[in-house]
Order: structure tokens, then sequence, then C-alpha cells
């Protein structure tokens, strides 16, 4: 080889910088090699440049693209929180204004048991629907798998079948003869039920705060019971008045002890299962309509004889019937886009709108002491669900580090 062939190749060679990736020229430099070498550094350069932009733009698309979601997640909570206020507050006062309607001579009273068999229906239609559009169209293949095939499971869920088609029905016997206010803040017992029920079933403990929160709660609950608040839709002498207020809070309180014990027996079913809360509700509701079904012709079956199935209906009855039976999806919306304190301050929210609601179009006096237990009420509601704070607990030994040796 020759001096110039070799002096060309040693020009040629060259090494990275350990520090920041710039290339260092290590032999002797002359004209030939300084153009060979920028002629490589203006290759690589624009590779660089061009990577880095691309990155860039790729991280500000990312990003653009989590806000959206973000600010779409948030919409979506609010209106599913929205929603559940417009159903609690719509749902107890059209169940009492179709109760208390006025009514022309002859004209019966619909029958509770009737809309609530309607009722179940509806909802098992729903979820078939949801469980169509969730497989892809196969609702025939998921029923066969879930209920036809899987008998025992739908023979778990009979016992909270019955305990929500008595709740429901112990609905409509309570707004019948409570005003809705005084309904919607005694209801609220349901969450002592519930903790009572889970403590003994479910083995679950409770803070000194929450079982405080529990006590309020009664405590409240009681003072609007005993307040005498109560709407004058209806013209009844003050002993009638007295008696139908206490067959009401016995309902009340039948439906909350229903509620609390179905509602942690259903939790307690779903532990550990991989079948969707959808085809659950399918499964529960098979039993639910015969149950309903079976309830309608052991109680009204002369009513229905001398009226028929759907005596004494009207819109406004279809219109209590579909907003029940659109519920639950209200409820799966909010549980998967809100959390618990959206959902706490829907109760609450609630509580206070059908109290003004009630004030202006059923006439409702709220008494002092009515005020002060509702408010009890809410205070408790909000104490009961507020997320605990976990004490981080310091290690018994000393803990030891990893130490990167570079």
């Amino acid at each position: 080889m020759s001096d110039q062939e070799e002096g060309a190749d040693l020009q040629d060679v060259e090494v990275s910088s350990p520090a920041g990736g710039e290339e260092e020229q290590l032999i002797p430099s002359n004209t030939g090699g300084d153009k060979s070498a920028a002629k490589l550094r203006s290759k690589r350069t624009p590779g660089k440049t061009a990577s880095a932009t691309k990155k860039k733009k790729a991280s500000s698309k990312s990003s653009s693209n989590k806000e959206d979601d973000d600010s779409t997640s948030k919409a979506i909570k609010y209106a599913a929180l929205l929603l559940l206020v417009a159903q609690m507050v719509g749902l107890v006062l059209l169940m009492r204004y179709s109760r208390t309607l006025p009514r022309e001579p002859g004209q019966p009273l619909y029958l509770a048991s009737t809309a609530v068999f309607i009722m179940e229906m509806m909802k098992f239609l729903i979820c078939c629907v949801v469980i169509a559009y969730q497989s892809g169209g196969d609702l025939i293949g998921e029923l066969n798998r879930h209920v036809i095939e899987s008998p025992m499971e739908v023979a778990k869920l009979c016992v909270p079948s019955l305990l929500y088609c008595v709740q429901n029905n112990l609905l409509y016997f309570a707004l019948t003869n409570l005003d809705a206010a005084t309904y919607q803040v005694c209801y609220q017992l349901k969450i002592l039920t519930t903790a009572l029920f889970s403590a003994v079933l479910l083995q679950r403990t409770f803070s000194a705060r929450k079982w405080i929160s529990l006590v309020i709660l009664t405590i409240g609950v009681a003072i609007v019971q005993i307040s005498g608040s109560g709407d004058h839709h209806k013209e009844d002498d003050a002993e009638k008045a007295q008696h139908n207020r206490f067959i009401g809070l016995v309902a009340v309180l039948c439906a909350a002890c229903t509620s609390g014990f179905s509602g942690v027996y259903f939790e307690k079913i779903l532990k550990g299962s991989t079948t969707s809360l959808w085809l659950r509700n399918v499964q529960m509701g098979l039993p639910s309509i015969l149950i309903a079904l079976i309830t309608v012709y052991a109680k009204d079956a002369k009513a229905i004889a001398e009226h028929g199935f759907l005596g004494g209906y009207s819109p406004i009855v279809w219109t209590v019937v579909t907003v029940q039976a659109a519920g639950g999806l209200i409820v799966a919306v909010v549980v998967k886009y809100a959390d618990n304190v959206l959902k706490v301050f829907a109760t609450s929210f609630s509580i206070v709108v059908s109290c003004i609601i009630t004030a202006v179009l059923f006439d409702f006096r709220p008494s002092f002491r009515f005020v002060v237990g509702a408010t009890l009420v809410v205070v408790a509601t909000v104490m009961y669900s507020a997320p605990e704070k976990k004490r981080k607990r310091k290690p018994l030994l000393p803990t030891t580090q990893k130490i990167n040796k570079y």
C-alpha cells in the first residue's frame, strides 16, 4: 500500500465522543479529510433533526389526544351525574304525583304490582340490548351459556330477585302515604341497613367515623319523622294523615331493609365472578319477572278482572315505569364514569331538590325540625362516603437500598 492510500484511509477514521455524541477527527487533517468529514456530518445531522421533529410531533399529538380524552370523560361524567340527579328526583316526584293525582269518578288507581311487572320486563329488554351490543349480536349464545347452561347461578339470584320485587312494591305503597321529601330523606336508612348487613355477611369492618355517621343518619331520620311535615296534596283529617304517615314510614323501613340485604347478597355473589353485570341482571331478571307476575295475580286478581291489567294507566304512569326501568342503566353509566364522591353529591343534592320542588308543587311545608333532620341526613351521607386516609406504617426493620454502580 502506498503512503497516499494509507493516509487517505486514516483520514476517514472517526470515533464517537462519549459525552455529547459529537464526532471528532483523531488524525491530523488536511483539505481532503475536512471535506469528507464535513460531508459525513452533513449527512447525519439532517437525520437527527428529522427524528427529533417527528418525536416532538408525536408527543404533542399524544398530549392533545390525552387532553381530548380527559375532556370527553369529564363531559360524560358530569352528564351522567346530572342524569342521575334527574332520575332520583324525577322518579320520586312522578311516582308521588301518579299515586295522588285526582281521578275521574269510576277511574281506578293503577296497580303497583302491574307497574313493577312491566318495569321488570323493560329492564330485562334493556339488558338484552346491551348484551347483544357488547357480544357483537351473539345474544342467543350468551343467554344459552349463562342462563340455560347455568341453572344454579340463576337459582342463587332468586333471593335478591324476590327482595327487589318486594322492595319495589313497598316503594309505591310508601309514596302513596308519604310526601316525596320525607320519603327521600327516610329512604337514606338503606345506608344504615347496608352497613349492618355488610358487617354481618361480609365481615366488613368500619372506622369510628363511619359508625358516627350512621348514628347521625338515624337521628336525622328520626327527627324528620317526628317533625310532622307533609304536603297538602290531599285534604285528609289529621288523624288519618298521621296514620298514613306511620304506614308510609313502616313501608320505607322495610324497603330499606330489603335494599340493604339484597345489595349485600348480590355483592357477595359477584365477588370472584367473571360474569358481566348485565348478564347478572338478566339472570336475576328472569326470576324477578316470574315473581312479579305471581304477585300480580295473587294480590290483585280481583281488580284485574274488574278493570283489566292496565286499568288506570295514563301517560304519567308509563313515564314513571320507564324512568324506573332506565334507572339501572343510568346507575351503571355513573358507576363507570363517576367516582363515589360525585354519587354521594348526587344523592345529597337530590334530597335538597326534592324538598324545594315538593314545597313549590305539592304545597309542602317543612318545619324547623324537618330542616334540621334533613341536614343531619345529608351530613351523615357525606361523612359515611368520604374516602378514608390511609396511614403509612413505619417499617419495623431498617430497609436496604440498592446502590447503582456506574
